[in-house]
């Protein structure tokens, strides 16, 4: 089959029609360096008409019947699958995404708009009986959810198609009207979802916009009181900033972390292995939920440890097309200078290079360590890059405080086949999401997802970031005595 090929410039969506006021960002291959295309970039007049239509689109948009919700995330299901190698070479492209985990991405696109298609149906309420007093006797209240209103989304570079999905599909599902931002490293993905939501006649004017902008020119994002909610997934630093400028409007963050996963010694070592290496080095690192430190008993440390390095230096690095190669570059040069100066010092602390550590231009070795410096930014920051840490325990609750001694805690992982340390983890592990026999970076679509400390606030998950995008609007009625 041909590889697809990418148009030289793409334009922004406003009020859901295409505009090209210009073509000012470049957006690079991130393998070869060169420009691969260009976009539009909003201006704050652009976003600031994007937010007025938005408002616009509020009323029409809560009015529209769950069946026609429905349908347009159903007719998205069905283009993505049509253009599913369309979807795939354009985040090889400007992700730098290998190939085969791009494919993977465009899947659980469509996963994601087909679980919000059927919850698009699914928006119950409850009725409830008021009568627990004598002054309360003949009450009836009856509750149900309407949409928040126009929502504010600012999406990152790492999962260009799905983190975006993730707040997208939940607003159609529900009912809101959306101004999406992003990541300028990485916008296509989110301009093709909205090209594909441009052919739903259904949709009132206004009910989406997705505009590629400068950080100085997306303040709007964030400040406008227009929007009542602003979901944004990224780096903790920005994240919390944005929240301490968002004013009245409901905040969803979903930020960083330092993933974990605490392998006992009962584990099955054959399958943790070929997990872990995957969950520790796909997509060069490049996820929030991606393995950074591994935590091993110490009476299998030394066999894993020599499993985890002889199965890493087969992993195979090179151009992201090429259907071989697990590791491909970084988003970017300055990243990759970034983490390779995080393992430069905590060698230069006392720590043993176990393999990798090279580096060039912006591809950087999969690499581990191990007796890395307890305060040392490798092991505490979020590496957000190919690099994991291993550290020997002798008991499993030291293990578990070990883990919780990060800022973050987004996902864990726990091998064990004991089914008491199983429950003992997910209730002490202070995180929003506990991985029994697999990695924290495992996730489904559907299942509730977000992190608590530094890693955010709220989850995502269609029918969970519903609740966020949603509010309860009570009825009470008085029957008589």
């Amino acid at each position: 089959m041909p590889t697809p090929t990418l148009h030289e410039t793409y334009p922004l969506y406003l009020n859901n029609r295409p505009q090209q006021p210009n073509a000012d960002l470049a957006v690079t291959d991130k393998y070869s360096g060169e420009v691969a295309f260009r976009t539009a970039l909003a201006t704050p007049e652009i976003i600031d008409a994007a937010i007025a239509g938005a408002v616009r689109a509020a009323g029409p948009m809560a009015r529209l019947a769950a069946f026609e919700r429905q349908a347009v995330l159903q007719h998205c299901v069905d283009r993505f699958r049509e253009r599913f190698d369309e979807l795939a070479h354009a985040l090889c492209v400007e992700a730098g995404k290998p190939i085969r985990d791009s494919e993977g991405e465009v899947t659980r696109l469509i996963d994601t708009f087909r679980i919000a298609a059927e919850e698009a149906v699914r928006n119950y309420g409850e009725v409830m009986p008021l009568d627990i007093s004598e002054r309360a006797r003949g009450y009836q209240s009856m509750w149900k959810r309407y949409p928040i209103g126009p929502c504010s989304f600012i999406s990152p570079f790492n999962f260009p198609l799905n983190l975006a999905a993730h707040k997208i599909a939940p607003a159609i599902a529900i009912g809101c009207p959306f101004v999406m931002k992003p990541a300028s490293k990485t916008p296509l993905g989110a301009l093709i979802v909205g090209e594909v939501l441009a052919e739903c006649d259904m949709l009132p004017e206004g009910a989406f916009s997705i505009l590629p902008a400068s950080r100085d020119g997306a303040d709007l994002f964030t400040e406008d009181e227009r929007l009542k909610l602003l979901s944004f997934t990224g780096s903790p630093k920005v994240g919390w900033a944005l929240k301490a400028r968002a004013g009245k409007k409901k905040v969803v963050l979903e930020l960083g972390g330092n993933a974990a996963v605490v392998v006992d010694r009962d584990a099955d070592l054959d399958d943790a292995l070929e997990r872990i290496v995957f969950g520790a080095f796909y997509q060069s690192g490049q996820s929030c939920i991606g393995v950074q430190r591994i935590l091993i008993h110490e009476d299998i440390y030394g066999r894993f440890r020599d499993m985890l390095v002889a199965k890493t230096r087969t992993l195979r690095a090179g151009d992201p097309k090429d259907r071989e190669t697990f590791i491909g570059p970084m988003i970017s040069e300055d990243e990759a200078c970034r983490l390779k100066g995080w393992i430069d010092e905590a060698v230069e602390g006392g720590a043993r290079l176990l393999c990798g550590g090279g580096r060039e231009g912006n591809m950087l070795e999969a690499t581990l360590l191990e007796n890395v410096d307890r305060d040392a930014r490798a092991l505490n920051e979020e590496a957000f890059g190919p690099l994991a840490i291993l550290q020997p325990f002798s008991d499993f609750d030291a293990a578990l405080d070990e883990v919780n001694r990060s800022e973050f805690g987004l996902q864990a992982g726990v091998f064990t086949r004991d089914l008491f340390r199983m429950f003992d983890a997910w209730d002490r592990l202070e995180v929003g999401g506990v991985i029994v026999n697999d990695v924290p970076s495992y996730r489904v679509d559907n299942m509730p997802y977000g992190g608590v400390k530094d890693s955010g606030l709220g989850r995502e998950g269609i029918r969970f970031a519903i609740e966020d995008m949603s509010e309860i609007r009570n009825l009470v009625v008085r029957r008589g005595g």
